[in-house]
């Protein structure tokens, strides 16, 4: 299950369905066969700039955070987390880098759910395994490799 929430305007920003569409992309690519639940907030500037700080350290808007469940023992849930993506950030990403909107969008929400399912890319090797995945799930969306020049 996959709740949207959005708190920052819609203009531009896909419909709650979209996201739906590839969260369940991503959660087939990394063969997740069990119930998932996560939520997905579409954020301004100012929020994602006070996430980034206050989670991070990091006093920027950034295009996606990923807040991993951190469930009490014994507490069986399907929830693994919270993914914040923020809109004005990925808009203008998308414009910088000559990309369709619409693919960024999908890109960064897939590399949110992939963060939840324990994937990084601090380390090289574990970059290049993440990336390779993400690259694998957004051709079957139709979405061409976002880390190709």
């Amino acid at each position: 299950m996959v709740h949207v929430g959005y708190a920052a305007p819609r203009a531009g920003v896909p419909a709650a369905a979209s996201f739906r569409r590839w969260v369940e992309a991503a959660l087939r690519g990394a063969k997740r066969r069990r119930a998932t639940e996560l939520s997905i907030r579409i954020v301004d500037v100012a929020e994602g700039r006070a996430l980034n700080r206050d989670y991070r350290g990091k006093d920027y808007a950034t295009n996606v955070l990923s807040f991993g469940a951190d469930l009490p023992p014994g507490v069986q849930l399907p929830l693994i987390g919270d993914i914040v993506i923020c809109a004005p950030v990925v808009a203008r990403e998308a414009a910088e880098q000559g990309k369709a909107p619409r693919d960024h969008w999908a890109h960064l929400t897939v590399h949110g759910v992939l963060h939840l399912l324990g994937h990084d890319h601090i380390i090289e090797a574990e970059a290049e395994v993440m990336e390779a995945l993400e690259t694998r799930i957004l051709a079957g969306l139709g979405i061409a490799d976002p880390y190709r020049p």
